[in-house]
């Protein structure tokens, strides 16, 4: 089957996005003719939707290709996506420091999600001399960009002290931003507050966001937690959440 598309459908980086969510095939011919024209969105899109299998055939070594076309390219999240493929073998060898390298590009040229990679590198030592005062100072910048995965981290720091003066203010502050910003895990961080400020029924609706949003890991962990809350109503979500990470598991198998 044929599509008749538009010269300027083919060219838009946002209506390529668009029409992913409309029609996953259609799209990649879309994106794949756009890639060839030299489109950097394109060409950075190629490599998620052969990443992930979606409306083309799954070729992750591919996908390494076309984030490194995109990546020379200057284009920043095809150069994060790059550091995402080296840090997990997605398509070739796993290699942290190679990771290390792409994240911190991207970083320095201000892309909020590769300074929230970076900083999780530096802050485990993963391919680099472990720093967590520089990755702390990244997950900030992230979080004052508005990256809700850096705001949960930043409010962590902040929560229990660690390597910065313990602010619980500014650690609850951060966690609703996070919350609000749609990250599952600053979700359940925030409802923890709540729940120790006996808000038990605003704890409970973060807890259900985070429980529809969660991935398998985060819920397995996240029901052990619960299992340990001392209102029985909250202790009664740990049951969702090892069911739901259950469900997900036989997803994957």
């Amino acid at each position: 089957m044929s599509f008749q598309l538009r010269r300027e459908e083919v060219l838009d980086g946002d209506r390529l996005k668009a029409m992913l969510n409309e029609s996953p095939a259609r799209a990649a011919q879309a994106i794949l003719i756009a890639a060839r024209e030299g489109v950097l969105d394109a060409q950075a899109l190629l490599g998620q939707i052969l990443l992930d299998g979606r409306g083309i055939a799954q070729d992750q070594p591919l996908a390494v290709r076309w984030f490194a076309i995109a990546a020379q390219g200057g284009h920043l999240m095809a150069r994060n996506m790059l550091g995402r493929c080296h840090e997990h073998g997605w398509g070739c060898v796993a290699d942290a420091a190679v990771a290390a390298l792409h994240y911190r590009v991207a970083a320095e040229a201000g892309l909020d999600w590769a300074m929230y990679n970076y900083a999780n590198l530096l802050a485990t030592g993963r391919g680099v001399v472990m720093d967590p005062f520089q990755a702390l100072s990244l997950y900030r910048q992230a979080a004052e960009l508005g990256h809700a995965k850096s705001m949960n981290l930043l409010g962590r720091y902040l929560e229990e002290g660690q390597i910065c003066p313990a602010d619980p203010s500014a650690a609850r502050c951060w966690y609703r931003r996070s919350a609000e910003g749609g990250d599952f895990r600053g979700q359940f961080s925030y409802a923890a507050l709540l729940a120790d400020e006996g808000q038990v029924d605003e704890a409970l609706s973060w807890l259900r966001r985070a429980l529809a949003g969660g991935n398998q890991n985060f819920l397995r962990v996240g029901g052990e937690a619960l299992l340990n809350a001392p209102h029985p109503v909250i202790r009664a979500m740990a049951l969702q959440y090892q069911q739901r990470a259950s469900q997900l598991a036989k997803q994957v198998t």
